[in-house]
């Protein structure tokens, strides 16, 4: 009877267990590392972690922030997810020796809370140039100095994005109450701060030591109307799954070349070779992936144009042998086509120029492989057909006189004779559609 008594007590001691030793409040605090360059692959899984934190009633969100920048449509999709976030964020550039630059400042400006580790930086904010040798926005004269000379198109543009990212960062910045001028200074100059200078000039919030500092400082701290509650919260590092770490690897320019240049030689193997299945297969697979990796990528028309104009012109000498011109122009084309692929200047989204000679240089010997078989094959002596059948000795019997038939390599064909046969075999010299011409005279290549 003790026992029977004491089973809810147990039951109920089981069921409170694990919120028991998971945390003394049951809160959570998420962590998502934000490392590398930012691209879609990065904008998808913060968007992505910001809906579960807000159905699991996440008590904050912590981006540990380490970065050299990215793509600015990327970046943006990044901020509105924060800006529309009910869960508070909190950007916290770490560990030590980290940095937020570039797409990283605007994001640590867009987060609720802003922190860095000691030994951190953030800043140079400027955006890329639209072209080598572009300079930076031209300032508008003050009174009494003489209007500088007219910008051309290229400075116009130029001063277009210099504004509208000062106008963005501007916003954010005084939406969180930080330093505006600093904001502004990061992008049209492109200045940068250590932790303890943004910290004393209200670029950021506060410096913790490390991730258990910050949590533990942010107990009680306000955002909005909002008092987080910190202390004893659990905190759940959020693992990226292989979802992200495939976009993450396809996003990579020199990894989507790859898979482009894979799927063609493997198309191209099979027309030369049907029935293999496996190098269609594999190129077909290859060639779908690296297409929705450029769709993914910022890529100027004008250079995927080209490549697929080259590809075309090695394809076209493969099957229609030009002696090299159409090969060698593909080639050029591509290379062409390669530098001009990517329409953004940040250079972890260049493709590495060894890459492309290394594809470059690999396509050439192949077209020469291609062209070498081809003027080999015009030189070699014809193996099928029924011109092979010329100068092969038929035996002659009944059958040619009676119905004009003779008998070669097990088929009976249709022959007729130039002048009389006198022995028991003849030469065939001809061969009129199905009719064999046949002449009483020795073979002199036959053994």
């Amino acid at each position: 009877m003790t026992l029977v008594r004491l089973l809810p007590l147990l039951v109920t001691l089981i069921l409170l267990l694990p919120s028991t030793l998971r945390s003394d409040n049951g809160a959570q605090v998420w962590v998502l590392p934000i490392q590398g360059v930012i691209g879609p692959a990065t904008s998808e899984l913060l968007l992505n972690t910001l809906e579960d934190a807000t159905e699991a009633n996440v008590e904050l969100l912590v981006l540990a922030i380490d970065t050299p920048g990215g793509l600015d449509s990327a970046m943006r999709e990044m901020i509105q997810g924060i800006l529309a976030s009910p869960v508070p964020v909190a950007g916290y550039v770490s560990p030590p020796g980290a940095r937020a630059a570039s797409a990283g400042t605007y994001m640590l400006y867009a987060c609720h809370i802003a922190a860095m580790a000691p030994a951190t930086n953030l800043g140079a904010a400027t955006p890329v140039a639209l072209s080598p040798g572009a300079s930076p926005a031209t300032p508008n004269p003050t009174e009494g100095e003489t209007p500088a000379q007219a910008p051309s198109n290229e400075q116009s543009m130029r001063n277009k994005v210099v504004n509208d990212a000062v106008a963005y960062i501007r916003g954010l910045a005084e939406l969180r109450g930080r330093n505006v001028e600093w904001a502004e200074k990061a992008v049209r100059e492109g200045a940068s701060l250590s932790a303890v200078d943004a910290l004393e000039q209200g670029v950021v919030d506060m410096m913790a030591e490390d991730l258990v500092a910050l949590v533990a400082a942010l107990d009680g701290h306000l955002v909005g109307e909002r008092s987080l509650t910190t202390a004893g919260a659990s905190v759940v590092t959020i693992e990226p799954g292989w979802r992200h770490n495939l976009l993450q690897a396809l996003t990579n320019p020199n990894v989507a070349l790859l898979l482009l240049m894979l799927g063609f030689y493997g198309l191209v193997l099979e027309f030369y070779s049907p029935g293999v299945g496996l190098p269609a297969i594999v190129g077909g697979i290859s060639l779908l992936l690296g297409l929705y990796a450029l769709n993914m990528l910022p890529i100027n028309l004008a250079g995927a144009g080209l490549m697929l104009l080259g590809l075309a012109l090695m394809v076209t000498e493969a099957f229609l042998p030009s002696f090299g011109l159409f090969g060698i122009g593909g080639v050029v084309a591509f290379l062409a086509g390669a530098l001009l692929l990517m329409d953004t200047d940040v250079p972890e989204l260049q493709l590495a120029m060894p890459l492309v000679s290394a594809v470059a240089v690999a396509s050439a010997l192949f077209t020469i492989l291609v062209l070498r078989m081809a003027l080999r094959s015009r030189n070699q002596v014809v193996v099928t057909g029924v011109q092979t059948l010329v100068g092969k000795r038929v035996a002659v019997d009944e059958r040619l006189r009676s119905q004009g038939m003779v008998e070669l390599g097990g088929e009976l064909w249709q022959a007729r004779c130039d002048g009389e046969i006198t022995g028991s075999s003849a030469t065939v010299v001809a061969v009129e559609g199905l009719t064999l011409v046949l002449a009483d005279k020795e073979n002199k290549h036959d053994g």
